[in-house]
């Protein structure tokens, strides 16, 4: 089953793509992609991509050390 799904930000987009009966390897991706920008934040668009599984241990990561501990 193929899976892509998108979300764009003012600063960034984000994009995942998934093909559950492929083992061909890239076949799963995460993406985050930076939009070019003016101001403060000048940038010009740059782009990463990582295995599902790298970005599940970004994900764990970010839930670990974004998590507000009272």
């Amino acid at each position: 089953m193929v899976y892509t799904k998108s979300k764009s930000t003012k600063r960034f987009n984000f994009g995942i793509d998934r093909n559950t009966k492929s083992h061909k390897a890239g076949s799963n991706t995460f993406t985050i992609g930076t939009r070019e920008s003016e101001g403060p934040y000048d940038t010009s668009a740059s782009r990463i991509t990582m295995t599902v599984k790298e970005a599940r241990a970004l994900q764990g990561f970010l839930n670990k050390t974004l998590t507000v501990e009272e």
